[in-house]
């Protein structure tokens, strides 16, 4: 929980040290997620990372693997993503209102996850797939081969990271959940959700890396809760470590990206009135420049110009 005065009176007096202390404090969790994986090295080099949509899993994931490299472990961060397989139009998981329910981890090829998993722990050598998104479609050319030498670590990081088909076929692998869980209040009620965060961050990302209006987005995200509720949350506690990736100062910069975009909302659009009550919310917190966001910052897997950018 944060509270909004705490958070204005920061912001106004001093937004440098504002956002460099509540960076420090994401990196203390990140530095004892790295000092728990190497605990359980000997019992497996497998990280499993798992985290609704939104929750900043990749940017996780390399600053974990930049931590464990920086305390001298060879680690290598994958998508599962890289997983997903061609959709099966015809015997495809489907959603109660009929369309492609790409939610499901029956989307992920858990065969072949399942296979690598107990490969890497082996010391064999696997091929990583590569997806790719813009057709939809697991390319049958490009792979990138992957033999964990002795004490390297492999965080595999997903959605779906903590399912049964995973998690529970390889419980020695050390696992960790993140997601922004933290509310915003201002005098006993809640300013800003923690779920509404997750949200602001995505319609940004998908805007500005994915060509996504903002409308698509919304239509979407009905289904990524009902999938988050049904497929992710239930094993968040499976978890060996859980922590939360609401970094204090992120409405107040990520306003000035997501306020034009659900401004321009139609106002058929169904979830219009949340979109209102957002928008009436983002007017609460004192924009900070979005130049003095640093360049490892969580915040920048959604706004780009990171250290981290795979977009």
């Amino acid at each position: 929980m944060y509270l909004l005065n705490d958070i204005n009176r920061r912001a106004a007096s001093d937004p440098v040290a504002f956002l460099e202390e509540s960076d420090r404090s994401f990196q203390r969790h990140v530095s004892q997620a790295a000092e728990q994986i190497l605990e359980n090295c000997s019992r497996s080099p497998i990280v499993l990372l798992a985290g609704p949509s939104g929750s900043g899993k990749t940017t996780t994931a390399l600053k974990i693997e930049r931590e464990l490299e920086r305390q001298g472990v060879k680690t290598h961060a994958i998508a599962l993503d890289n997983y997903y397989m061609t959709p099966d139009r015809v015997n495809g998981p489907r959603t109660p209102e009929g369309d492609y329910d790409f939610e499901s981890p029956r989307c992920l090829d858990m065969a072949l996850l399942d296979q690598h998993f107990s490969a890497l722990e082996q010391g064999e050598e696997i091929q990583v797939p590569e997806y790719d998104f813009v057709h939809q479609r697991r390319s049958s050319e490009r792979f990138t081969p992957l033999r964990l030498g002795r004490d390297e670590i492999a965080v595999f990081e997903g959605i779906h990271a903590l399912s049964d088909d995973l998690a529970g076929k390889h419980a020695d692998a050390f696992m960790v959940y993140i997601s922004a869980r933290s509310n915003v209040m201002r005098l006993g009620h809640i300013i800003f959700k923690g779920t509404w965060m997750r949200l602001t961050r995505r319609a940004v990302r998908d805007y500005n890396f994915r060509g996504n209006p903002v409308e698509d987005t919304l239509s979407m995200w009905a289904n990524v809760r009902r999938g988050e509720k049904r497929y992710i949350s239930p094993y968040k506690d499976r978890a060996d470590l859980i922590f939360d990736s609401a970094l204090p100062y992120e409405v107040n910069v990520l306003r000035q990206y997501a306020e034009p975009l659900f401004q321009a909302i139609p106002e058929e659009n169904i979830r219009r009135r949340e979109i209102l009550e957002m928008i009436w919310a983002f007017d609460r917190f004192v924009p900070i420049d979005d130049t003095l966001v640093a360049k490892d910052s969580l915040i920048r897997e959604f706004i780009g110009g990171g250290t981290f950018d795979r977009h």
